[in-house]
């Protein structure tokens, strides 16, 4: 065999890699979700964005929720008896109202139960979706965060606070345009809420989570904790199975040549005789 012979059978191999890497990995995903599936008799629904390559290119693409996103988990609910419970898995940096706005309508009107598994995040529009299950089940290191909309850059809040710290007449068309948009935006994110956290929680109850997370007390990227999510009323729970957390060990970010995070990937128990030499020592 010549060298180009071995230099194109080279190039072939490793333009082949990345896609039977990526059959194996999909593959994995999916024995994975199966399982969890069997173990729980539910029907499991991923909704995770990471920044993953391009598979050509590798230029980091950023990940949301978008229509594409609500379009195919309409359909997974559709083809899944309204009895049998659903189980998100839920990792999410948000996205576009409208397409979370689906999804938590759709969820919330199911007859069987609806867990949201929140391994690390699921923040704005995540959390929306998260306030329709019957039990979000949250790491305890995990975090929800607020849903006040934004308009175009700027918090709808934030937009409206100029009207009131300068007179009007000082205020240009655009600016009083984009009040108008973020007050009613405002009206709609609550009366929303309101009606989806109405499936599983007290009309009182979804009108206080309904100002609280939309009213722009916080900014929007702050981390609602464990202990603040159940401080707001919302049927959270730390019982976290084992496959969630594998299951996104199979989606990887995108990495630099050397990765920034490094450990030996093994569960560390107290290994037996630690605490005698221990005592040794003192």
């Amino acid at each position: 065999m010549d060298y180009t012979s071995i230099i194109w059978i080279f190039l072939i191999f490793i333009s082949l890699a990345p896609m039977v890497k990526q059959r194996v990995l999909d593959s994995e995903r999916l024995r994975l979700m199966r399982r969890l599936e069997e173990k729980r008799g539910s029907r499991v629904i991923a909704l995770i964005h990471r920044q993953e390559s391009m598979s050509f290119l590798g230029f980091p693409l950023a990940r949301y929720i978008d229509i594409q996103d609500s379009e195919e988990i309409l359909r997974a609910i559709k083809m899944t008896d309204a009895k049998i419970p659903i189980d998100i898995i839920l990792h999410t940096p948000g996205g576009l109202v409208l397409a979370a706005e689906q999804i938590a309508y759709a969820l919330a009107k199911r007859k069987g139960k609806v867990t949201v598994f929140i391994p690390h995040y699921a923040m704005s529009g995540g959390t929306m979706i998260a306030l329709a299950a019957d039990e979000i089940v949250m790491d305890d290191n995990a975090v929800l965060g607020p849903v006040d909309p934004q308009i175009g850059n700027y918090p709808a809040v934030s937009i409206l606070k100029v009207l009131e710290d300068k007179p009007a007449k000082d205020i240009d068309d655009e600016t009083m345009i984009r009040a108008d948009i973020a007050r009613k935006a405002i009206a709609q994110v609550k009366d929303t809420i309101r009606k989806i956290a109405c499936c599983q929680y007290s009309e009182e109850a979804a009108r206080s989570l309904a100002e609280k997370l939309a009213s722009g007390q916080w900014t929007h990227d702050y981390p609602i904790s464990f202990e603040e999510a159940q401080e707001l009323g919302l049927k959270v729970s730390d019982k976290m199975p084992e496959e969630v957390y594998k299951l996104m060990n199979l989606y990887p970010q995108s990495r630099p040549q050397r990765p920034s995070v490094e450990y030996i990937p093994l569960p560390y128990e107290k290994r037996p005789g630690a605490q005698k030499n221990s005592n040794r020592e003192k």
